[in-house]
């Protein structure tokens, strides 16, 4: 069983693969990990990512730094549960650069999306403090919905007519965090 992981533990985890991968790398935290990172949490039981590299170097050193620093590390991003949403490369937060990999925050509006659509109380708690620290504003998390509206019967573990209502709750006419 892996231990729950807080602020230091991840920047032990982003040193760790800058030192050992010795090819370029992007990594996108999501999830808890930005939530503590941000300070919006003290720990988070898992470390979701998404790696884009031109080489697999950096998926093979994971087994050992998972062990090394009894960290769970899963490759989730918010693209995994809901269609990808237009220019998120293009909002997401550089953390660091460790040796040759750029650590970032995954977009929060795609972050925002499918924690809504999950529905967890700390999901929902961690859009509010999205919404709150200005790194969502409720408009463009609807105008970004409508993009990827038409691609959700794709995602056959949606049910488009809740997530909808989800989303309106949440960023909706009724205001910021809403749903809150």
């Amino acid at each position: 069983m892996r231990e729950v992981t807080n602020a230091e533990r991840i920047r032990a985890f982003m040193e760790s693969v800058g030192r050992d991968c010795q090819k370029p790398a992007r990594v996108y935290f999501t999830g808890g990990a930005c939530a503590v990172l941000l300070g919006w949490r003290q720990a988070t039981l898992d470390v979701d990512i998404r790696i884009e590299a031109d080489s697999d170097a950096v998926f093979q050193l994971l087994p050992k730094i998972k062990e090394a620093l009894h960290l769970n590390v899963e490759l989730a991003s918010p693209s995994d549960f809901i269609p990808e949403l237009p220019g998120w490369r293009d909002r997401c937060v550089f953390v660091a650069r460790e040796g040759r990999v750029d650590f970032f925050h995954y977009d929060f509006y795609a972050q925002a999306l499918a924690k809504t659509e999950r529905g967890h109380t700390m999901d929902l708690q961690d859009v509010g403090s999205m919404i709150r620290s200005g790194l969502v504003e409720p408009p463009k998390a609807m105008e970004l919905f409508a993009r990827i509206e038409p691609d959700l019967p794709r995602y056959p573990a949606l049910d488009p007519s809740s997530f909808r209502k989800a989303v309106e709750k949440m960023f909706g006419r009724a205001g910021p965090g809403a749903g809150q």
